[in-house]
């Protein structure tokens, strides 16, 4: 592959190469290369799948021709299945929302609504190089259906009558195509997709597009897994693309919240059964991580969306979704397992539950001590009379301050070595407000970081 890239780059500029680096192709089996030589520098790409790569050559010449911002495709050897395209640098809009405010992210997810509203609106589109199939049709989704029957319900034994399943998935099939289906989808619509160059949006990776509904993108986008919006900004963006996308087609608002959310059910199951082929069959822990973000947004879906269409069977495989224990067990499996625990130091230190020694023990007694006040006795560290008395003193936010530095480092090395566990332990004189206070802030701390597993044990609180 690196001959066939080197030969094509040289050819094209006339110039030797300087440099080579790997460029990570996430969950593709595609392989790019950074090439740069003294003039020039470009992405050199190799798939085997040589259909997806005239479909991808295709699409990007078709929508920069429409004013859209996609790499520019420098040159082509489809016979030894490479090709060169524009280096956008490495800032992916999902990279830019891990480190920035909603308020910071919100520019950008509105330019995000209004271009993909322009994209799918485009006229005169040429499918013909479209892969593996022209429109996202009945057969199409019902591939996704089955993708998710066999790699994720069977994958963790969910208990499914294969006749009502299949009814199901043709009810919603059918009301999926009964709103209007001649735009073009993006197929994998998510922020990873979206590149930030010189604070510009640009379109990467939509070489599974073809023709179907304005909704199927907007699921993908909207109910990203690892985006995790909040309903109300989901909402605000919803409206932002209709008013948009009106601009280009006529569209019946008052469908399109069902519709969107018919979409969001279809996405989440095509998502499950990568979840479960990329995940659990080739052990590629990045699905893996993106399960239980997919499982919060079934939750949602079922609390508080009603289709109005009878897929109760397939609504019962969500519900044991929801509640399976061999989901659970894999998701922990993959990640780091922090125990955190407040004790009495005149009761001793706790043992390390995990075996492996080491971790963190940290000493709340230098700090104000609650329990010399009578109208604390009966309290702990988890009552907000007690919080708000400790968060008075500001020793308190610079002790904690100072633990989460420590442990974040060891956290973030571990993760990195693959390491299972890591002991964290808050003590006080008599275990029930400063090292309640402390262990329960940390624990809801880390708990936000979706690769760790927290277990918080108060050893002398039954709670």
């Amino acid at each position: 592959m690196e001959k066939e890239v080197i030969d094509l780059f040289e050819k094209t500029f006339n110039e030797t190469i300087e440099s080579i680096e790997k460029v990570s192709a996430s969950g593709s089996n595609r392989k790019y290369l950074r090439l740069i030589s003294k003039n020039h520098r470009c992405i050199g790409a190799y798939n085997e799948d040589c259909k997806e790569n005239k479909a991808f050559i295709s699409y990007a010449k078709q929508l920069k021709a429409n004013g859209i911002n996609v790499p520019t495709i420098y040159a082509e050897d489809l016979n030894h299945n490479v090709y060169l395209q524009q280096d956008l640098g490495n800032e992916t809009l999902f990279d830019f929302l891990k480190t920035h405010s909603l308020e910071q992210t919100m520019p950008y997810y509105i330019k995000v609504m209004e271009q993909i509203a322009k994209i799918q609106t485009i006229k005169n589109f040429d499918y013909s190089h479209a892969y593996p199939a022209k429109t996202f049709d009945k057969q199409s989704m019902l591939w996704d259906c089955n993708y998710f029957k066999y790699y994720f319900l069977k994958f963790f034994d969910i208990q499914f009558d294969e006749r009502l399943l299949e009814e199901d998935f043709n009810r919603l099939t059918d009301y999926l195509l009964s709103c209007e289906n001649d735009y073009f989808i993006y197929r994998d619509f998510i922020p990873r997709n979206i590149m930030i160059c010189d604070n510009e949006l640009y379109f990467i990776d939509f070489q599974g597009g073809r023709k179907g509904s304005l909704y199927y993108d907007l699921a993908s986008f909207l109910f990203n897994s690892k985006t995790d919006l909040d309903n109300l900004t989901r909402k605000k963006l919803f409206n932002i693309y209709l008013d948009n996308v009106s601009q280009y087609t006529n569209i019946n608002k008052t469908e399109s919240r069902n519709y969107l959310f018919a979409y969001v059910y279809l996405r989440l199951i095509q998502n499950m059964g990568a979840y479960g082929f990329r995940g659990v069959f080739e052990k590629k822990k990045d699905f893996i991580k993106s399960i239980p973000f997919a499982l919060k947004n079934l939750d949602f879906l079922l609390t508080n969306v009603d289709l109005g269409i009878d897929i109760e069977h397939l609504k019962n495989c969500f519900y044991q979704i929801l509640h399976s224990k061999k989901i659970q067990d894999t998701i922990n499996q993959n990640k780091l397992t922090i125990t955190v625990q407040s004790f009495s130091y005149k009761k001793g230190h706790p043992c390390d539950i995990s075996g492996n020694g080491g971790g963190f023990v940290f000493d709340c007694r230098a700090l104000p001590n609650p329990g010399r006040e009578q109208k604390f006795k009966q309290m702990t560290g988890l009552d907000n009379e007690v919080k708000q008395y400790l968060e008075a003193y500001p020793q308190t936010k610079a002790f904690f301050d100072s633990a989460m530095n420590l442990i974040n480092m060891s956290v973030e090395n571990y993760l990195e070595r693959k390491f299972s566990h890591l002991s964290v332990s808050f003590g006080c004189t008599g275990g029930q407000h400063r090292s309640i206070y402390f262990a329960q802030k940390c624990a809801d701390t880390l708990s936000q970081n979706p690769d760790l597993n927290v277990i918080i044990h108060h050893i002398e609180q039954n709670i």
